[in-house]
């Protein structure tokens, strides 16, 4: 009787917890991460009039080299705009050890987008198109890691802004 309530217990959780969701999605990247191929995700604007908090999720093993993670975002508008964002990222601690959440040699990282600073609205209705390059640089070097190395997944996740 105590696993059948467990188990009910742990599907509502997850239910709870996933609700909110609008989008999640990942792809796997493979051995290495080319700089000049993006991860893209293609989505449907949700509700025009509520905000959003907009995420790039993403899996590292211990291959990954660096203490952070330069990111280009594109995110394409319906109506052709173009919205480029560089991001960065701290992946792990000044002892070296990795941040995020997992066990063993893979971690998952949940890094804000959009939405901190202040609403994200989707204030066109239609399909967008999200495109995230890794730019990652060696420390003096004028060109970019060509392919990077221990990022296996990389995600996009989409959350109604529950704070207003």
């Amino acid at each position: 009787m105590l696993k059948k309530i467990s188990g009910l217990l742990i599907v509502v959780l997850w239910f709870s917890c996933n609700q909110n969701v609008v989008f999640d999605k990942y792809q796997s990247i493979g051995d290495v991460w080319d700089k000049d191929n993006p991860i893209e995700f293609n989505f449907t604007a949700p509700d025009s009039t509520q905000s959003y908090n907009l995420f790039i999720n993403l899996r590292n093993n211990n291959n990954y080299k660096f203490s952070n993670l330069f990111l280009i975002a594109e995110l394409n508008y319906p109506n052709g705009k173009t919205l480029v964002d560089t991001l960065e990222y701290q992946m792990a601690k000044p002892s070296g050890e990795f941040l995020g959440t997992g066990a063993f040699s893979l971690k998952e990282n949940k890094l804000w987008y959009k939405g901190f600073k202040e609403p994200f609205v989707f204030n066109e209705l239609g399909n967008y198109q999200l495109k995230i390059f890794q730019a990652m640089r060696q420390n003096g070097s004028v060109d970019g890691v060509k392919l990077l190395d221990g990022v296996t997944d990389v995600g996009f996740r989409i959350e109604p802004n529950i704070s207003e």
